[in-house]
């Protein structure tokens, strides 16, 4: 468990800070360039570990799911977040963000037949209370309903949890290596027929020192190595623990801005994180056998 918890810490990090790069790659490149950009720079990083690990590729390859999980998990979302951050900060869209474990259980509950157990809901509805507590008074961003903004990025949650409960029924069997992968160059091909059809060209803006931190740090961490994180957590213990992944996020990324820009770390951040962290060991405690399953 402790392999685990450390990967889902080191994600939370890594894409608390990609809020940030979304921003600033979204000025740059518009909302289907940011998807192009982060899923070739993240496919890059992790195409030379796939043909390392070719050998352990299981045959025939799943070529429609994997495609199917890529246009959820990478291609739809990422151009949804992209989008929601044209008239939402970037605090506010990683609060919506976590609802990605609730979209989680209940679409594994609804068309998966899943079942949860009472500890599990019980965690899911803690954490998303540490939410709340944690962002404070900034509740009020979230008031008022726009369709670009809080919409896109609720839906984006539906296609993360989609994805995740798609990854365990279809594809448990496929390398995390190959998923991860295979995922990105889907999102990249989503993000350039994007860019055709919308006419955008991202070689008519000037790349600044902030695009290019972007780029390496949204598209080589934030995709390539958080998502192979995030398959390899979700395929140990499950897409409802992966996915509380997104309650720790906004914590992470005030710490970022704590770190780098000398903001101040409230109490609500604290008692928040500690009711967060409740919530996530509530959600991974299933029963004696998944988690002996689990720690093997």
């Amino acid at each position: 468990m402790a392999k685990l918890y450390t990967a889902l810490l080191t994600l939370s990090f890594i894409w608390g800070l990609s809020f940030v790069f979304i921003k600033w790659l979204s000025e740059f490149g518009g909302v289907w360039g940011t998807v192009f950009i982060r899923c070739l720079a993240g496919a890059l990083i992790m195409l030379p570990l796939l043909y390392i690990k070719r050998k352990e590729i299981i045959k025939p390859i799943p070529w429609k799911s994997l495609i199917i999980v890529g246009v959820l998990n990478c291609g739809l979302p990422w151009g949804l977040i992209a989008l929601s951050e044209t008239t939402i900060n970037s605090s506010t869209a990683a609060v919506l963000n976590a609802l990605t474990p609730i979209c989680t259980g209940l679409i594994g509950f609804a068309f998966f037949s899943t079942v949860l157990s009472k500890r599990q809901w019980i965690g899911i509805i803690i954490g998303f209370v540490g939410i709340l507590v944690l962002m404070g008074g900034q509740i009020k961003a979230l008031h008022g309903f726009h369709i670009v903004g809080v919409g896109t990025m609720l839906a984006a949650t539906i296609c993360y949890g989609s994805a995740s409960q798609y990854t365990k029924h279809f594809l448990n069997g496929a390398s995390i290596v190959l998923i991860t992968a295979v995922s990105l160059l889907t999102g990249a091909l989503i993000g350039l027929f994007g860019m055709i059809f919308s006419g955008s060209d991202i070689m008519v803006h000037a790349i600044s020192k902030e695009v290019i931190f972007a780029t390496v740090g949204l598209g080589c961490f934030g995709s390539g190595i958080a998502t192979l994180l995030y398959f390899y957590i979700m395929k140990k213990a499950g897409p409802e623990f992966a996915s509380t992944v997104t309650y720790i996020v906004p914590a992470s990324a005030m710490i970022w801005g704590y770190v780098l820009l000398g903001e101040t770390i409230s109490l609500n951040l604290i008692i928040g994180l500690l009711i967060i962290f409740i919530g996530i060991v509530l959600t991974t405690k299933k029963n004696k056998k998944v988690t002996e399953q689990i720690a093997a």
